[in-house]
C-alpha cells in the first residue's frame, strides 16, 4: 500500500471518529435530558399553571407564550428578510451599499444576545412604553432572527442555476414574475432549513426575553394580548432554577428541558419534511 493511500485511509477513518464522537455527545445530551424530563411530562404539567410557591405547577401558559413570540416574531422578520435576501442576490449591484447592507447584516448577527436585550428594553420596554411585554420580546426577537434569515435568503437564491432565469425571460415573463414563479419555490428548500434553524434557536433563547418579555404570565390562558407579560419555557426554566421558590424546581426545570427538546425535534420535522418534499419534487420537475 502506498503511502498516499494510508494517509487516504486515516483520513477517512478520523473523519468518521469526528462524526462518531459528535453524535456519541448528541445522544449522551439528549439522553440524559430525557431520561430525566420525560418522567415529569404529565398532562397535568403541559397544561397546567406555574406556581410560584407551590409544588406541582405546570407550563402551559410558558408553553404557549413560546410559539406566540415565534411566530409573531417570524412575523415580523420573515418579510423584511426575504426582500432584503431577493435584494441583495437578484437587484444590488457591487457597489458601497451593497456592502454596507452585507457588513450591517453580519455585524447584527454577531452582537451577542445580552446586548439586543439591552437595546430592546432600552427602545421597545421604556421608549415605546410597551413594558415587560410579548410584543416588547417579539420585536427584540425579530432582530435576533434577520441576519441569518437574510443570509440563508440570499445564498439559496444564488443556488438556483441562471438558465431557470433564462427560460423564465426567454418566454416573456418579467424579471418580478421570474423570481416569484421561479426562482423562490426552487430556493425554498434552504429558506425553509433556515427558516428551521432561527425558529429553534428562538425558542431556546432567554436574555432577550428576560429584558424584554418579563418573567410573568396571563393567568388567562390562552391569552392572545400582545401586551400581557411573555415568559417563554426557556426563561421559566432559568427563572425556577435561579430565584424561584417552589420546592420541585429541579423536576419542573428537568421536564421543560425535555419538553423543549421534543418540541424542537417536533419543529424541526414540520419544516424539514416539506422541505425535503419540494426539494424532491423540484429535482423530479427538472429532470
Amino acid at each position: 500500500m502506498s503511502s498516499a493511500q494510508s494517509q487516504d485511509k486515516m483520513a477517512t477513518a478520523l473523519m468518521w471518529l469526528a462524526g462518531m464522537l459528535i453524535l456519541l455527545i448528541l445522544v449522551a445530551f439528549l439522553g440524559y435530558m430525557l431520561i430525566k424530563g420525560l418522567p415529569v411530562l404529565t398532562w397535568d404539567f403541559i397544561t397546567g399553571q406555574s406556581s410560584d410557591i407551590n409544588a406541582g405547577g405546570g407550563v402551559g401558559a410558558q408553553l404557549f407564550n413560546s410559539f406566540y413570540i415565534l411566530g409573531l416574531s417570524m412575523l415580523f422578520s420573515l418579510p423584511a428578510a426575504v426582500g432584503a435576501g431577493i435584494y441583495l442576490a437578484e437587484y444590488a449591484g457591487n457597489n458601497r451599499l451593497t456592502n454596507m447592507i452585507r457588513l450591517s447584516t453580519e455585524s447584527l448577527a454577531t452582537v451577542p444576545s445580552i446586548v439586543l436585550a439591552l437595546f430592546g428594553m432600552i427602545i421597545f420596554v421604556n421608549m415605546f412604553g410597551m413594558g415587560f411585554s410579548i410584543i416588547g420580546g417579539s420585536l427584540t426577537l425579530m432582530l435576533l432572527n434577520l441576519p441569518v434569515l437574510v443570509r440563508v435568503t440570499e445564498e439559496s437564491i444564488r443556488t438556483v442555476p441562471a438558465y431557470y432565469r433564462e427560460a423564465s425571460l426567454a418566454l416573456g415573463a418579467t424579471k418580478w414574475q421570474t423570481i416569484w414563479q421561479v426562482v423562490l419555490p426552487n430556493a425554498m428548500p434552504g429558506i425553509i432549513t433556515g427558516i428551521t434553524l432561527t425558529a429553534g434557536r428562538a425558542l431556546g433563547e432567554t436574555a432577550i426575553l428576560i429584558f424584554t418579555a418579563g418573567t410573568t404570565v396571563s393567568r388567562s390562558m390562552p391569552d392572545f394580548n400582545v401586551m400581557a407579560g411573555g415568559e417563554t419555557l426557556a426563561v421559566h426554566m432559568w427563572y425556577v432554577m435561579a430565584v424561584g421558590l417552589v420546592p420541585d424546581r429541579v423536576a419542573i426545570a428537568d421536564g421543560i428541558g425535555a419538553l423543549l427538546i421534543i418540541t424542537i425535534l417536533i419543529f424541526n420535522l414540520m419544516f424539514t419534511l416539506p422541505g425535503k418534499y419540494i426539494q424532491r419534487k423540484m429535482a423530479g420537475s427538472g429532470q
